[in-house]
């Protein structure tokens, strides 16, 4: 690329960051904050108690994700590396709070995601259409929400990507084989990365395959360092999985992603994955006009690629169907594809208009388009940035201030994890047992946010009461 469009890019790059900074102060209680807040839990112990990668804990000892009891505290679902990380530059860089730096992780690391996307469309479809998609990725409000979040998929996402882009780079016939080596390492790297941040990542095997048989034909199944790179990026998920089986307890129940409730390919589905997320929530309507428009290239040798990531995408909406439908967060994962196919789309139809109207005004109409995209959406996605309540925040943060760090409470908020790792104390987030059983089995504090007033003459008549306001009741239980 030549100057002008290197300083393009990176200010694209520049002002997505900024962009990603909206709230980034804010407590850990905004959208999806019951998954978000159980990773956090896990960094915060490592930060306490040292980073033990192979006995990753949070603060429920509850057997409520597992159906088993938890007294150890155990998380075993993916591989901590992102929690590494967190723990460690806030550890050891400081300058941000706890949250603030496993926001800044991922606003990072879905910076990389967006040069990927940009990569890959300017190599196959040209610079224009790169730039779309890069838009498209940095500024459509559901991807910005979900590049701040603390969440392992942002960075899972960014490892896959990147592990495609290095392998694109390795198939390319170099001179210096020092070259292609680094790129095939780097690519295994972070492949194998991606499956230990979280196994959703198998499902973009597909445009590893097709590269290669772009690259190889047939006789990609004669190449060894195929097969060595499979074993390899396959072997630390088997382990890990192999490893973590051995404690059930702490292994969050997961059968029902796939089809728990039986919803694949029944309506519902479609109107929920098709229409609610990707046609509302991400292209805000009338970003369906690019992605639309899109298709019309895949007759085109140069699409194939992207066809690739399209059918991962669908699989893996398939497959995980219920986890698709339940949580929207489940989508992080192919948002960089959506936006690829954005981009695409938005090529097609600014060379359509240019044939029939000149440049400015197909200029004009792309960027109307867009930003009808951008505000419908955003009408929908700004109220994930918000904090809904308060007080348990408030009720959290001053029982993490006055009670002893060993303390083991009970902190019932509906089932929801929040507001026992608000507190950052082990303990139950429900009534798991009658209040006199749990006390047998350790718990010495009851807190409650939002106490109503049968809390204040019902618990706070039985137990000692620590503290209280409006916000929060905190009851000694012996």
């Amino acid at each position: 690329m030549n100057r002008l469009n290197v300083i393009l890019l990176l200010s694209l790059l520049v002002i997505g960051f900024f962009i990603r900074l909206y709230k980034f102060s804010e407590p850990l209680a905004d959208w999806h904050s019951f998954r978000q807040s159980d990773t956090a839990a896990v960094s915060q112990i490592f930060v306490d108690e040292g980073y033990n990668l192979l006995y990753p804990k949070y603060y429920d000892i509850s057997n409520v994700q597992s159906g088993f009891d938890n007294p150890n505290g155990y998380r075993f679902v993916e591989f901590p590396i992102y929690n590494f990380f967190h723990a460690f530059l806030y550890k050891t860089i400081g300058i941000f709070s706890f949250n603030e730096w496993g926001r800044m992780i991922n606003i990072l690391a879905s910076l990389v995601t967006a040069f990927v996307v940009f990569s890959l469309l300017r190599r196959y479809i040209g610079l224009a259409a790169g730039y779309a998609g890069l838009c498209a990725y940095l500024f459509l409000p559901f991807s910005i929400f979900y590049s701040r979040v603390i969440l392992p998929d942002v960075m899972m996402t960014s490892a896959i990507f990147l592990g495609i882009y290095f392998f694109d780079k390795y198939l390319e016939p170099y001179k210096e084989r020092r070259l292609s080596l680094l790129y095939y390492l780097l690519s295994l790297l972070f492949t194998s990365l991606s499956f230990l941040l979280k196994p959703f990542a198998l499902f973009f095997i597909i445009p590893f395959v097709y590269l290669a048989y772009d690259r190889y034909g047939l006789k990609m199944l004669i190449k060894w360092q195929l097969y060595l790179f499979g074993i390899v990026t396959l072997a630390p998920l088997i382990a890990w999985r192999n490893w973590i089986s051995q404690f059930p307890e702490g292994i969050p129940v997961s059968d029902w992603l796939f089809n728990g409730n039986n919803i694949r390919f029944r309506p519902s589905f479609f109107r929920w994955i098709l229409f609610e997320r990707i046609t509302k929530l991400i292209l805000g309507y009338f970003g369906v006009l690019f992605l639309l428009s899109s298709l019309f290239i895949l007759k085109s040798k140069k699409s194939f690629l992207f066809i690739a990531f399209g059918l991962s995408s669908i699989l893996y909406l398939l497959v995980i169907a219920t986890g698709n439908v339940q949580h929207d967060y489940y989508q992080i994962i192919i948002i960089p594809t959506i936006c690829m196919f954005v981009g695409i789309g938005i090529d097609m139809i600014y060379k359509f208009l240019i044939r029939r109207i000149n440049h400015n005004w197909a200029f004009v109409i792309i960027i109307a388009i867009f930003t009808f995209s951008f505000y419908f959406s955003w009408v929908q996605i700004k109220d994930y940035f918000n904090i809904n309540d308060r007080g348990m925040v408030m009720a959290g943060e001053k029982a993490n201030e006055i009670l002893p760090k060993d303390a083991v409470v009970i902190a019932p908020y509906d089932g929801s994890t929040v507001f026992l790792n608000t507190i950052k104390r082990r303990g139950w987030p429900v009534f798991q047992q009658d209040i006199e059983e749990l006390i047998l089995e350790g718990a010495q504090y009851l807190v409650i946010a939002n106490p109503t007033p049968n809390d204040f003459s019902g618990f706070g008549t039985q137990y000692k009461v620590v503290d209280s306001s409006k916000d929060y009741l905190i009851l000694q239980l012996k």
